[in-house]
């Protein structure tokens, strides 16, 4: 005897990863933009524009990462903890500049 909730859904599944494409990945988009605007050695302003730049080509990546053939938990783990991560450093480091 299986039990239905052992195998989630095929739309379940495919909400999963859209979620962790939108979310997770604008999570760890914005943990870059903060992490890059903390150390790039140029002025506040420039280094804000800078990370936010280079958020977008994160956060495309990050897409594909969503829907790349790996279990939905690794998508979720291989966004988020690197988010944690660049988030803490870039809280931890932005007052150290400047």
């Amino acid at each position: 005897m299986t039990s239905r909730l052992s195998s989630p859904s095929p739309g379940l599944l495919l909400l999963g990863r859209v979620a962790a494409a939108v979310f997770g990945g604008y999570a760890l988009a914005a943990a870059v933009a903060l992490f890059l605007a903390a150390v790039l050695p140029t002025g506040r302003a420039e280094a804000v524009v800078g990370g936010m730049q280079f958020s977008f080509a994160v956060h495309a990546l990050a897409v594909v990462w969503a829907f790349s053939p790996v279990a939905l938990s690794r998508v979720w783990a291989g966004l988020l903890l690197p988010a944690v991560v660049l988030a803490g450093l870039g809280w931890a480091l932005r007052g150290a500049g400047a």
